[in-house]
């Protein structure tokens, strides 16, 4: 029997089976571990045996029909063999003769795949099915917190890779480890990417990619370019701004590391309005003289005045850095001011509106500074050229962290590659139509909005005027299968009360929503709203009693309804829906 003939056959062997090649005798090692589901194990087994041990019972010639086992004969590599399948499942194979210690290794070695090439669902099912779970509850709710989003299958692809098993501590070209060369590749090609999602010139801009988070990148600018205790400032968390800019609790407890190691002093929105207030931050910053003035927040919902903040840190001799994290989709598609023609600094996360993976970047300026840059120049010093790249590269790596998350770089690459088309343009486009579609909803409804509106992907929706609070209202939006997320909100006399929630357009945005969808999500939101009303009402506002009362909240499971019905006629990026 030839093996290339069209006769079909199928083997199957126990794993304790080898392929062995000595002596002139042949047997065959299958792991079982890699055994599809999709190929079952043939009903019979079969014995391959050298030629020379087939007349262990009389010789092939010899046997008869009744006999317990049949014979054929093939060659392989040269050698004559035969196939013995025997009636009883049984396998036998005279011509193995493998010495103790060998099998004793190949069993530990099998011990090791075992466990190594088991899929999640098998090798660890409570892990697995919470995952489910999780992807259910994405699938069937309406995402609107502003800084979650909704990646592609090819940055999940590139995040549960083999990158994560390579440890790569310090920059391309410069690493600790050897080993690294693939790696380097992808890190210099996701900086290359970086900078042209962003339209920056290499001459003048570098980028570092390996900041575990933007908090971990705002931290290694100060560690890189201050000492401990230099003055730092930015917006006041209450007012929109962000605890890694600095922060502190009323009764004076240091909440952010950049308030434990650094001083910092915030700047605030006018309460009337909303927006910032820049003759007072102008007046706070020339007193309190910060090394490094932070524009850029959280929850703000307008564009931010890049070239005031430029006239006022040149004034007081600050460096001038802005994160970001919130708006950096919208600055890459050039639908919002660009912070680059004006910053020496720019921090972001990678995942809100930017889509990418979770983790963090720093832009920094390269090359000669300007001439004449308002009173003073930049960074306070003499120096001609900026001095940034060594600094902050230092603090990232050895300062602050590790080795970086390489299968989060090659993501992240993979996310800049697409923030560099026409099509993610477009979607950041609809992006702000989708907030400015829900804003004008809410507007209608008579809702008051911080601002009274928005200039990018977020609205702040204050709540006090339905007398309810952000945190009791979130409650029922969770249970309803909507997620966003209560914010502070200034009160008239400048008191901070927690009666807003903040809501972004990103991600359903992602899962194909459009501006009638948002005027839909606008409903849902406003009957949440009275059913907060009503259960307050009747409960009080207490949070205890108020949870009491949202128990088997008939309202509450038929807007759920509704809300899992809407949702689930949008897929879900990465997953078939």
């Amino acid at each position: 029997m030839d093996l290339n003939s069209s006769s079909n056959l199928s083997l199957g062997f126990s794993s304790s089976s080898s392929v062995q090649i000595a002596d002139d005798s042949i047997a065959f090692q299958i792991d079982s571990s890699f055994r599809e589901s999709t190929n079952p194990m043939p009903t019979a087994p079969l014995q391959l045996l050298e030629e020379n041990h087939r007349g262990e019972n009389g010789g092939g010639g010899g046997e008869s029909a009744d006999e317990e086992e049949k014979v054929e004969e093939f060659r392989i590599l040269g050698h004559s063999m035969c196939l013995k399948r025997r009636r009883d499942g049984e396998v036998t194979c005279s011509a193995v003769r493998r010495d103790p210690m060998e099998a004793e290794l190949e069993a530990r070695r099998s011990a090791v795949r075992a466990w190594g090439n088991q899929r999640l669902c098998v090798a660890d099912p409570d892990v697995f099915d919470i995952m489910e779970k999780e992807k259910r509850r994405q699938f069937k709710g309406i995402e609107l917190i502003a800084s979650e989003n909704f990646v592609c299958r090819a940055v999940m692809e590139a995040l549960g890779s083999h990158l994560t098993n390579k440890y790569s501590e310090g920059m391309p070209g410069a690493r600790y480890y050897c080993g690294n060369q693939y790696i380097d590749e992808i890190e210099w090609l996701c900086c290359k990417r970086a900078l042209k999602a962003f339209d920056l010139d290499p001459e003048n801009w570098g980028v570092n990619v390996q900041p575990y988070s933007c908090t971990s990148a705002n931290f290694a600018v100060y560690t890189g370019l201050l000492l401990p205790g230099d003055r730092i400032m930015g917006l006041d968390t209450p007012s929109g701004g962000n605890t890694s800019h600095g922060y502190y609790t009323p009764n004076g407890r240091k909440v952010s590391g950049a308030s434990i190691f650094f001083e910092s002093l915030p700047y605030k929105v006018n309460p009337q309005t909303g927006y910032i207030d820049f003759d007072k931050l102008e007046e706070r910053a020339l007193d309190f003289r910060p090394k490094i003035l932070i524009c850029g927040g959280s929850s703000y919902p307008r564009e931010w005045d890049y070239a005031r903040f430029r006239q006022i840190a040149d004034k007081c001799g600050a460096v001038l850095l802005c994160d970001m994290a919130q708006i950096s989709g919208l600055v890459a598609a050039k639908e919002c001011v660009n912070p680059f023609d004006y910053c020496d600094i720019v921090t972001s996360t990678t995942h809100k509106s930017l889509r990418g993976p979770r983790g963090g970047i720093i832009f920094y300026r390269k090359g000669t500074k300007p001439r004449k840059r308002g009173m003073i120049l930049s960074q306070g010093d003499d120096n001609d050229h900026y001095d940034y790249e060594e600094k902050i590269n230092f603090a990232v790596f050895p300062s602050l962290q590790g080795g970086p998350h390489n299968n989060h770089i090659a993501a992240l690459a993979i996310a800049l590659k697409q923030v560099a088309t026409p099509e993610y343009k477009a979607y950041m486009l609809q992006v702000k139509k989708n907030a400015q579609a829900l804003a004008s909803a809410l507007l209608r409804r008579k809702c008051r909005l911080v601002t009274g509106g928005t200039d990018n992907h977020l609205l702040l929706w204050d709540l006090r005027t339905l007398g309810l609070t952000g945190k009791n209202y979130e409650k029922v939006c969770e249970m309803c299968h909507i997620t966003l997320n209560k914010i502070a909100i200034f009160g008239d006399n400048g008191t901070i009360t927690p009666g807003g929630v903040r809501i972004g357009t990103p991600a359903m945005t992602s899962r194909g929503c459009l501006e009638a969808d948002f005027e839909t999500i606008a409903d849902f939101l406003l009957r949440a709203a009275q059913i907060a009303s009503v259960v307050q009402r009747e409960h009080g506002k207490m949070q205890k009693a108020f949870l009491k009362g949202l128990e088997s909240n008939k309202d509450i499971v038929e807007l759920r309804t509704r809300v899992e019905i809407f949702a689930t006629q949008f897929v879900m990026p990465g997953f078939d829906g």
